[in-house]
C-alpha cells in the first residue's frame, strides 16, 4: 500500500470513529448542567444569562431543530459537529498545502548549511562519523574555514 493510501486509511477510520462516538455516545451525556453553567447556579447568577447570536442554530443546546426524538436529536448534532469540523479542517489543511506549495522552497533549501536527512550525502561528516547533520562547525580549537 502506498503512503496515501495508508494516510487516507487513517483518516477515513478516524472520522468513522468520531462518527460514531457522535453519534451513539453523545446521546447518553449527561443532562446535568455543565462546569460554568454549575458555577453560575452555585454563585446566584444563572437568572443574568443572556442569549448569544447562535441561540438560534439549527443545532443550538446540541440538538437537531425539528427532530423530536431528543437521543436521536443530539446523536445527528454530534454528527453534524464531526462533519462540519472535518469538512473546515480539511479545506484549511488543502488551502495551507497550496499556499505552501506556491512559495517554493523554505529558507536555507539548497543552502550549504541547510539540514540534511540522516544517511544522505549531506548529511554526513564522513566514515565512521554518527552525526546526522552537515559539517561540524570551527571550534575553538581548528582553524576557520573561509
Amino acid at each position: 500500500m502506498s503512503r496515501r493510501l495508508h494516510l487516507a486509511a487513517f483518516v477515513a477510520v478516524g472520522l468513522a470513529v468520531a462518527a460514531a462516538l457522535a453519534f451513539f455516545v453523545s446521546p447518553h451525556a449527561s443532562g446535568e448542567p455543565d462546569g460554568l453553567e454549575r458555577v453560575a447556579h452555585d454563585q446566584g447568577f444563572a437568572d443574568r444569562e443572556a442569549g448569544h447570536p447562535l441561540g438560534d442554530a439549527p443545532t443550538a443546546d446540541y440538538a437537531v431543530e425539528g427532530v423530536d426524538d431528543e437521543g436521536l436529536s443530539t446523536g445527528l448534532a454530534g454528527l453534524l459537529g464531526v462533519a462540519v469540523t472535518f469538512a473546515v479542517t480539511a479545506g484549511l489543511f488543502v488551502l495551507v498545502r497550496r499556499w505552501g506549495g506556491r512559495r517554493g522552497p523554505g529558507p536555507g533549501a539548497g543552502s550549504p548549511g541547510a539540514l540534511a536527512s540522516p544517511g544522505s550525502a549531506a548529511g554526513s561528516r564522513g566514515p565512521g562519523s554518527s552525526a546526522p547533520f552537515g559539517p561540524e562547525p570551527p571550534g575553538p580549537e581548528s582553524p576557520a574555514r573561509a
